[in-house]
């Protein structure tokens, strides 16, 4: 009798299928299952025309379709349904997130790409060493398989390309599958990312050596994915320190930590850190305050956890769970196998092994640090005429001034003036220049910032002034949606060309502007089509055939 798809949904649940998983992960999976059942899908990444029935709920299977669809049609829409939903999930969990996939279905197949959004454009040299050139791919690959069980999803080596993050692997039913997507600078971690791709790719397995399948189930799940990711990864990392079968459930933390951050208290978001240690490791934790086992609040009771955490905000003092209750409050470091969310108001930090796996806010989980990485700056200074030491602590100081007005929730403007002599600005002029090396100027220029106007900070890391007005005349390019101080900031650079100008924007977008454009700006994707383009020959996606 052939599996269902609801079956195949929650495959660690399924003994046979999953044999090579943990019980501790299938438990994850069955809380998750049990308790979250997901949400509503929203609308596919592509509009589809063509094939528009088959990417709804509607369950259209291969025996249905019958001879009237053919092989190679149904294995497309395949690809297409788990691509849209891996890239609608990605792009919730981080900002705009684009993907591509390289395959080979059999041994002797092509090698296959599915690349809608030129996602590997730049990378053809690469492709082309790694998949054409190479003699011995397909042997590797064929051996590795050849040792594996049936039904194991068996990960294929990260090709390591420059801004992407890359996951694949084999199964005896697809022979070889890589996907890939973006690198985005401000990521806590490319784990959970990792984690979202090899589901995928798991998925696509299952869906081509499946007879019977619903349709477009697969793609929902992903874009729903996003707790499960983080789980799967966190899981992992847990049995590599405390070995198999640890009994802590990863998945309830989770919702308890996105509900205790949506829950005020007398008006106020959560604040202090609550860190979750497996009752056998409690030992390890010396306790400030330890409550009556019989007293002790359930995890699923938030707004009493929320009360608790009064106790330690603004301090190095954290709550303690088992994963069921708060045990009491510690003082002590936090075990690297732990699970600790960081509440910072209306944000926060999920971490594990003393590291930010991901932040939270909004009521969500989300890659991003909060924090503007000043890419595009940092390579503005590397062409500029700076020794390094200089270049460095240049970066390094703006980046403290921009993250301090991140961290307040306002905006400011920073003129980076780079020219030997300074230009003109009308503003409060410092005399002397204040250097900024010096960690009480630091701090009043933190405070400056506030003050209407930009800062005017010389190549020699000193401020020459504050409240500056920045002017010129009318350029293409202007955003009227931006406001006054990025569309000054456009003027002003366009007429001085050792000039960059950063505007931080009071709900936490970062602009780099230089000669009259901002670096970092998105470009536009090229518009999409109405139905989904179908896969090519890796050679012909590197001939340019369209």
């Amino acid at each position: 009798m052939p599996y269902c798809w609801p079956t195949m949904a929650l495959w660690p649940l399924v003994p046979h299928w999953a044999g090579h998983l943990t019980q501790q992960k299938r438990l994850n999976w069955w809380h998750a299952c049990a308790i979250r059942p997901k949400q509503s899908a929203s609308p596919s990444f592509f509009p589809t025309r063509r094939w528009n029935g088959l990417l709804k709920n509607l369950p259209i299977t291969a025996q249905a379709l019958g001879t009237k669809m053919p092989t190679e049609a149904y294995k497309n829409i395949c690809i297409i349904n788990i691509f849209n939903g891996l890239v609608e999930g990605l792009s919730h969990f981080s900002q705009a997130s684009r993907a591509a996939l390289v395959y080979l279905p059999e041994p002797e197949s092509e090698v296959l790409i599915y690349d809608p959004q030129e996602l590997l454009k730049g990378h053809e040299p690469r492709l082309r060493e790694l998949y054409l050139d190479d003699p011995d791919f397909r042997t590797i690959v064929s051996e590795t398989l050849a040792r594996q069980p049936r039904g194991l999803f068996f990960k294929q080596k990260n090709l390591n390309l420059a801004g992407l993050i890359s996951h694949g692997g084999s199964t005896h039913d697809f022979f070889y599958q890589m996907w890939f997507t973006e690198h985005h600078p401000d990521m806590s971690s490319i784990y959970p990312t990792e984690r979202w791709i090899e589901h995928a790719g798991w998925l696509l397995s299952q869906e081509f050596g499946a007879e019977n399948i619903s349709m477009g189930t697969s793609g929902h799940a992903l874009q729903n994915y996003t707790i499960h990711a983080i789980t799967d990864h966190i899981i992992d990392v847990r049995n590599n320190l405390l070995g198999l079968d640890n009994m802590m459930l990863v998945h309830p933390i989770l919702d308890t930590i996105l509900n205790i951050s949506k829950t005020k208290e007398e008006g106020s978001w959560a604040r202090g850190k609550l860190i979750f240690v497996d009752p056998e490791k409690l030992t390890d934790i010396q306790f400030i305050a330890k409550i009556q086992r019989h007293e002790r609040p359930y995890i699923g009771n938030v707004k009493h956890i929320r009360k608790l955490l009064l106790a330690v905000e603004h301090s190095t003092r954290k709550l303690v769970s088992d994963g069921k209750t708060i045990i009491g409050i510690s003082n002590s470091k936090t075990p690297e196998f732990a699970i600790a969310a960081n509440f910072q108001g209306d944000h926060g930090f999920l971490e594990l092994c003393g590291q930010n796996l991901c932040s939270f806010f909004d009521g969500n989980f989300h890659s991003t640090t909060r924090k503007a990485k000043l890419v595009e700056l940092e390579e503005i200074l590397l062409d500029a005429c700076l020794g390094t030491e200089k270049r460095t602590d240049l970066f390094k100081t703006i980046a403290d001034i921009v993250h301090t007005a991140e961290s307040r929730q306002h905006g400011c403007t920073l003129v980076v003036d780079l020219n030997p002599e300074p230009v003109n600005l009308s503003g409060h002029i410092l005399e002397p220049c204040l250097s900024l090396k010096a960690l009480n100027h630091l701090d009043l220029a933190k405070s400056l910032i506030k003050i209407d106007g930009a800062l005017h900070i010389m190549a020699d890391i000193s401020l020459r002034g504050f409240g500056c007005l920045l002017d010129g005349k009318t350029i293409k390019g202007e955003n009227m949606a931006r406001g006054a101080r990025y569309n000054s900031a456009l003027r002003f650079t366009a007429e001085h060309d050792r000039v960059i100008v950063v505007v931080v924007s009071e709900d936490r977008p970062v602009s780099i502007i230089h000669h009259g454009i901002e670096i970092n700006a998105s470009c536009e994707w090229n518009p999409l089509p109405g139905y989904p383009s179908e896969p090519k020959t890796l050679q012909q996606y590197l001939n340019g055939v369209n």
